[in-house]
């Protein structure tokens, strides 16, 4: 039998562990056992195992200790915690010791089998050839700069986990294509990723949404619904702006993670989810959880790791690299030969501080693609607003004053040209961004200091790709 056909369970009650070996046994696995840390150290420097289950309490120590050994000694070995049932605190600890996922006590043996099958999926991918990511992906993802490197260092780190993965960015660093690739580099990857804007929906239909709805469980509920959680269940559900969830929805939310159930809108019963979670969100959600506009617990659940993607501003170096890559995508799609970038037009870029980041970066391209006459783009094309090297503020974006016709470099502002309202797009930009950060994103507060309507700078941040 092959080696990633075996597990290992550690356990002091003998009932747990002949559980386990009956369920797992069935299952086509090949089955040790140890009643504690010590005999299952011994067993470890002798046998390789494909998988591995630990209670949390053993007699001569702690669970956490044997799952921090072996994320260190045998980082290919799927570990997951046994606890009992409630203690989403201790398993939220063992999660970030390492461990692969847990099961609570008593072990609901459907639960428990969802889990060894997707630690036997990462046991087999782990030893088949990686896929080559997509092509949008891979010019997200691009770049030798050391926080790209970084970068996916922890993306391959997290995919080995169903440990719930908050990730940290600007609007346009690529969030979920982030998301996609976790879910697709781990053993969730034959099953959905199902990615939701937690700010677009409205609050009043938010538990149908996520939970689903029994027929006639209100006015226009003409038939059964799945919702989210069950249109996800196997793969990954993608929280997208999670800091926009009201409150009453992230009780509910958090019960959901917490259970591994969902109880529809008008159902009387709970139905069982498999569902990695993984969310995001432009906004310090730890600030938002002391300022009491996030429960502190659900913030505690879902930010199990902590996976921050760069501004595209903290990595310049990979701009080259990055304009290559969306351009050859760019150009295939329109069915024409990449055009080259002009040494001048790649400067300027490089002086730009990308408020919009890789989105906004591939949106300049695209129109530079469709605005420039030659085989190579020139500055002109770019419509940027030019802003000289020692102007650059450090670590911000450019602010509205700063790109001004009299400034060098700056586009020459000619009606006739056209590069009017692209100049005007530019200061706008710049102006609702600066806004947006003095008031630490609250758009409500930036809608009033810009003078027009929180209806107005939705639509403005839709249209300027800054959402």
């Amino acid at each position: 039998m092959s080696e990633n056909r075996s597990a290992l369970i550690v356990d002091d009650e003998r009932d747990i562990r002949e559980l386990l070996v009956l369920t797992l046994g069935r299952m086509g696995l090949r089955i040790d056992t140890a009643a504690n840390l010590g005999e299952a150290r011994e067993l470890l420097a002798r046998n390789t195992y494909g998988l591995c289950f630990t209670d949390m309490r053993l007699p001569d120590g702690n669970g956490i200790d044997l799952v921090s050994e072996i994320a260190r000694l045998y980082p290919k070995m799927p570990v997951a915690m046994i606890t009992a049932f409630g203690n989403i605190e201790l398993a939220v600890e063992a999660l970030k010791a390492g461990a692969f996922d847990f099961v609570s006590k008593p072990v609901d043996l459907t639960v428990l089998r969802g889990l060894v099958k997707h630690a036997l999926e990462l046991s087999n991918a782990d030893r088949a050839p990686p896929a080559p990511p997509p092509p949008e992906q891979a010019s997200r993802l691009l770049g030798g700069s050391a926080a790209m490197a970084t970068l996916r260092e922890t993306i391959a780190k997290v995919s080995r986990s169903q440990a719930p993965v908050y990730i940290l960015g600007e609007s346009g660093v690529g969030k979920e294509l982030v998301a996609r690739t976790i879910h697709e580099q781990g053993a969730r990857a034959v099953g959905p990723f199902v990615p939701v804007n937690c700010g677009a929906i409205p609050a009043e239909l938010m538990e149908s949404e996520f939970f689903g709805h029994k027929k006639g469980s209100f006015t226009g509920a003409h038939a059964d619904k799945p919702g989210l959680f069950q249109a996800a269940n196997g793969g990954t559900l993608f929280l997208d702006e999670v800091a926009e969830l009201p409150l009453p929805m992230q009780v509910k939310l958090l019960r959901a993670i917490q259970e591994k159930s969902v109880r529809p809108v008008g159902a009387s019963t709970e139905s069982l989810v498999d569902v990695r979670i993984l969310s995001a969100t432009h906004k310090d959600l730890g600030e938002l959880a002391s300022d009491g506009r996030f429960r502190h617990d659900l913030y505690y659940r879902i930010n199990v790791i902590e996976l921050r993607v760069p501004p595209l501003r903290e990595r310049t170096g990979d701009l080259p690299q990055l304009t290559s890559a969306i351009l050859d995508r760019l150009a295939e799609q329109h069915g024409r030969n990449p055009p080259s970038v002009s040494p001048d037009a790649m400067a300027s870029l490089g002086r730009y501080s990308f408020p919009g980041n890789v989105r906004e970066l591939e949106n300049i391209l695209e129109r530079a693609l469709a605005m420039a006459e030659g085989h190579s783009i020139e500055v002109d094309d770019l419509y940027l607003p030019q802003v000289p090297a020692n102007a650059r503020k450090s670590g911000n974006d450019i602010g509205a004053g700063e790109a001004i016709p009299d400034a060098p470099g700056a586009i020459d502002i000619d009606p006739a040209s056209g590069a009017l309202p692209s100049y005007i797009e530019q200061l706008e930009r710049a102006a609702i961004q600066k806004a947006l950060e003095e008031n630490r994103w609250n758009k409500t507060k930036a809608a009033a200091q810009l003078g027009i309507t929180f209806r107005a700078l939705r639509y403005k941040l839709k249209k300027l790709g800054m959402e």
